[in-house]
């Protein structure tokens, strides 16, 4: 079932994507040659709670996850789409970091997204990166009060292909709100016209996941996902509102 927020809520959840943002910023300002991935989740720890939020990722316990996850953040590197647990790891340069995470503010939780290329990249990994946020502005920029969930795929999508990536299969975006994960499903791929209506109240978090070279994924001990073939990969996230004024993007 699809849970429509209110006004009200909309605009608390506004504040709680201003926070996430801030936050977002922060660490990946941090991130970089030398700096080791536990040092950036204690600054996520302490930066939510100097602004009075909480992480959601940090004890969730999603359907068919053996143990609550343990972090306020998903740091995954290279070839790790999502999930990646915070662990003693030093940044090297040609590294490419996703840094996902989820606040709760109010009660409310938005959920945000960046890839971060660490030092001196590759020029593939710099075109993967710059594909998967483009899919990302392309897909808010089809959301709209009367199109359709199946629309956002179609244009992720299209953008893969038209820059020779792999859209990753088996990972989607989600609605978000009142739990880290609720209905609707956002695939990164689809038909135009397909799938749930888009309606005001809905608040959903939108989540390109590009690879260089393969859809599938498998999941790893620590419960992570990464490409099946070992390639590359990036992951681009906002939340957005659709409202009676428009689409407000909750964490830009």
């Amino acid at each position: 079932m699809i849970h429509l927020k209110s006004e009200s809520e909309i605009e608390i959840l506004e504040q709680s994507g201003k926070i996430l943002s801030d936050i977002l910023k922060i660490l990946e300002k941090k991130a970089d040659v030398g700096v080791n991935l536990l040092e950036l989740e204690q600054m996520a720890r302490k930066l939510s709670k100097d602004a009075g939020a909480r992480p959601s990722f940090l004890g969730y316990q999603p359907e068919g996850a053996e143990r609550p996850y343990p972090a306020a953040l998903c740091l995954s590197v290279n070839d790790v789409v999502v999930h990646g647990i915070p662990r003693d790891y030093i940044l090297r340069s040609g590294d490419i970091l996703k840094i996902d995470m989820g606040i709760v503010y109010e009660g409310l939780m938005t959920d945000s997204a960046v890839t971060v290329g660490i030092g001196k990249t590759s020029p593939e990994a710099r075109r993967l990166m710059a594909s998967t946020k483009k899919a990302l502005e392309a897909a808010l920029a089809v959301v709209k009060a009367g199109r359709h969930i199946g629309d956002i795929g179609y244009v992720v999508e299209k953008q893969a292909k038209k820059d020779g990536f792999r859209v990753i299969r088996g990972l989607t975006g989600h609605g978000v709100g009142y739990e880290v994960h609720e209905d609707p499903v956002i695939l990164n791929y689809g038909k135009k016209g397909t799938g749930p209506e888009i309606k005001e109240g809905m608040v959903i978090a939108i989540e390109p996941m590009f690879s260089i070279s393969c859809e599938q994924i498998i999941q790893n001990k620590d419960e992570s996902y990464s490409s099946a073939d070992g390639s590359l990969t990036a992951q681009f996230e906002h939340t957005v509102a659709v409202t009676k004024k428009g689409v407000i993007i909750l964490t830009k």
